[in-house]
């Protein structure tokens, strides 16, 4: 038994270790890194930029710079005062998107309320962007052509891949419509040749439509919000929510979007919160700029 496993409550779902899963990506971006590097005489490169000092946000940051040493990803953090302006930080993804030894750019987001995410966002080199929130690469995704994607529903898509292997002709429902996971996710599952359904805030009859799913991902920041009557049984479900809340100690703790306990009952297959989604995310960031510094040396290599 794992680690995670030992952890959780007792539960029929099988547990989907992402922390272990995460791991493997991480040895397989460290494997191509180092051949990147002796190919081309420089590591892939990652820009990490953070405004504000937001605790959670730089915690977050540091992860990223540690994991993407160990990686063999050089890393060049730029942490900024809340006070930088707009015209400030769209200088500095000037220099950024110049800047050769640079193969990825992200930027922390939430931003500041007086900056301007679209416009930040839309100023990146769209083959830098790591992140996959690009206009450009939300199209290419659309299009089904190759591009970047966001990093936590590619990380979803790779653990689904991993135990259900060729994804087709299964129905797969996305609990949550934002541009980071719930759009991008239902894409990647149509690219993947789902039957897919999106359902939020505003969809009727949100227990019979969860139901019928054999693939149930959940995205909505709202703790439990899902539980086991909306589980079809032996569904695989990931629970892509974060939510800090208080135990009844009054101890801080992390849950999901999904009922843990009820679920497991019902589920064949669960992500946890923490350990599940979360690790994927910074691992997919990895594999995300060792891809684009791929994409980027091939394309300069084709060039007169």
């Amino acid at each position: 038994m794992s680690e995670l496993a030992e952890h959780q409550p007792q539960a029929s779902a099988d547990l989907i270790d992402g922390k272990a899963f995460a791991a493997r990506v991480r040895g397989e971006v460290a494997t191509g890194a180092a051949d990147f590097a002796a190919a081309n005489g420089r590591q892939p490169g990652l820009a990490v930029v953070l405004v504000g000092s937001d605790a959670a946000s730089q915690v977050y940051v540091r992860t990223k710079v540690r994991q993407a040493a160990e990686a063999g990803i050089s890393s060049f953090p730029h942490l900024l005062e809340a006070g930088t302006t707009q015209a400030q930080l769209l200088a500095l993804i000037a220099t950024l998107n110049a800047d050769e030894r640079v193969d990825g750019i992200l930027v922390q987001l939430p931003l500041p309320g007086t900056l301007d995410e679209s416009a930040v966002i839309e100023a990146i080199d769209p083959a830098k962007d790591v992140d996959g929130f690009h206009p450009v690469n939300v199209g290419r995704l659309s299009a089904g052509q190759p591009s970047l994607v966001p990093c936590t529903p590619l990380g979803c898509l790779l653990l689904l891949q991993d135990r259900l292997g060729d994804l087709s002709g299964l129905k797969a429902v996305v609990v949550g419509r934002s541009n980071i996971v719930g759009k991008p996710m239902g894409q990647l599952l149509l690219n993947a040749n789902c039957t897919v359904t999106t359902v939020h805030s505003r969809s009727r009859n949100l227990v019979a439509e969860c139901r019928q799913a054999d693939i149930l991902v959940v995205a909505v920041g709202r703790p439990g919000m899902i539980g086991p009557e909306h589980i079809k049984p032996g569904a695989t479900v990931l629970d892509v929510g974060i939510n800090r809340v208080e135990d009844r100690a009054g101890q801080s703790m992390l849950v999901g979007d999904v009922d843990f306990a009820g679920a497991s009952a019902v589920a064949g297959a669960l992500t946890p919160v923490p350990g599940g989604i979360g690790p994927m995310t910074v691992a997919c960031l990895l594999r995300n700029t060792l891809t684009a510094a791929r994409l980027r040396t091939a394309a300069q290599s084709a060039q007169p």
